[in-house]
């Protein structure tokens, strides 16, 4: 049993859950990039030895590696009623609804022995040339006589390599999240039947945060800043109502130490999607940050309410100070600000959209960064960091950053 233990951003990194790029990229076409919230298609060979060398480079520093799709496998191997359970939920909730389609592609993927097989396609997507023509010429259908043959009857999950996003490590817990798009909160399908019936994690993290409730939130949005204090972005992707909720459920868990959340209003828009595209800890005392947000930020502190027996009650109030002073505050220590690119509008919008701010800190002033931010890499240098670069060209497509690609189970304490 491995209990879930994250309490910052920047503690010795020491367990991590990764998804090798598969076959959902090769099922983008130019007509589903907007559904499928991607901006361009990646070249999956080199996508795939990039997401390598980011393994590696993991590795090398001391970090255990765990891929989702073996996890997911190895609950499947757990018993036919989770196998089938499983599979039934997947085609509910990738929206096929007609009795015929049901039964064919049901029928399909039972036809898939190799756990590890039938995990990956369903993230790669089903067409219906997948479903032999002399099953489905049984009983003929509208469906049929409309649809050409490379329709998708389950749309892939080509988002699934940023990992970051569909659960978050909190404390000894976890938020499964609800996310923002219909594509992409199919994707937390895996982490609930992880968190629920593999061996390993089954009954070790309180959930707190339901895939199953109303308000949108997502992972890239939330950072743990220390064991009494959570960030959490309102973004694009993320809601204040989901934020009301979970602090509810961290603030009445009496075993959860964090005792406040600071909520940080971000511009709505694709570039700033999620918190950690415009803001990320790298230090004990540094933050990387994207220039453009400062103008606009909001930042909220939220506390447990005045009333001891109200499981409601939440105390909100706007910090009015630079983000420097809030920051050095609820840190414990003087905080300096690292811009994106040093500072420079043009080339830190540049290096912003290619995930310039979105560092993966595997310890305190070690980061794991792609090379093509080089302005980016060169500054954090220069604030004595030690700078791991990966190379991410057509990783970065995807519109995420080292951090995105890594949802960190362990980390030592700092």
């Amino acid at each position: 049993m491995e209990k879930i233990h994250v309490t910052s951003e920047i503690g010795p990194l020491k367990k991590v859950l990764l998804h090798r790029p598969g076959n959902e990229l090769l099922n983008l076409t130019p007509d589903t990039l907007s559904r499928l919230l991607f901006d361009d298609i990646p070249y999956l060979p080199d996508a795939i030895k990039e997401h390598d060398e980011f393994a590696d480079a993991l590795r090398a520093n001391g970090v255990e590696v765990v891929y989702l799709e073996n996890l997911m496998a190895d609950v499947l191997d757990l018993s036919d009623e989770i196998r089938d359970k499983f599979i039934k939920q997947f085609i509910y909730e990738a929206g096929i609804r007609t009795p015929k389609y049901k039964y064919l592609v049901f029928d399909y993927l039972d036809q898939i022995t190799n756990s590890k097989k039938l995990v990956l396609k369903t993230m790669e997507g089903i067409q219906i040339s997948d479903i032999p023509r002399r099953k489905r010429e049984i009983e003929k259908s509208l469906v049929d006589l409309i649809e050409t043959e490379d329709e998708f009857i389950a749309d892939p999950m080509p988002n699934l390599y940023f990992t970051r996003d569909p659960f978050a490590s909190v404390g000894e817990g976890i938020s499964l999240n609800k996310m923002y798009s219909v594509t992409r909160n199919r994707e937390t399908i895996y982490a609930e039947y992880i968190f629920k019936y593999h061996p390993d994690y089954k009954d070790q993290a309180k959930l707190y945060y339901d895939r199953y409730n109303p308000y949108h939130i997502e992972g890239g949005d939330v950072l743990n800043i220390n064991d009494h204090v959570l960030a959490i972005g309102i973004s694009q992707r993320t809601t204040a109502e989901a934020i009301d909720q979970i602090a509810k459920n961290l603030f009445k868990d009496s075993e959860c130490k964090i005792d406040t959340i600071l909520a940080f209003n971000i511009p709505e828009s694709r570039a700033f999607m999620h918190l950690d595209t415009v803001f990320t800890q790298v230090d004990y005392d540094k933050f990387t940050y994207h220039p453009g947000i400062m103008g606009t930020l909001q930042v909220f502190e939220i506390t447990e309410g005045d009333d001891p027996n109200s499981d409601e009650d939440l105390t909100v109030t706007e910090i009015n100070a630079p983000l420097e002073e809030i920051l050095t505050k609820y840190v414990g220590r003087k905080v300096t600000l690292i811009p994106c690119a040093g500072g420079d509008k043009v080339s830190a919008e540049r290096e912003q959209w290619n995930d310039g701010s979105n560092t993966l800190c595997i310890a305190p002033g070690v980061v794991v960064v792609y090379d093509r931010n080089n302005l980016t890499n060169a500054v954090l240098r220069s604030y004595g960091l030690k700078v791991i670069e990966i190379h991410g060209a057509e990783l970065s497509r995807g519109r995420g950053g080292p951090r995105c690609m890594s949802m960190p189970l362990v980390r030592e304490d700092i």
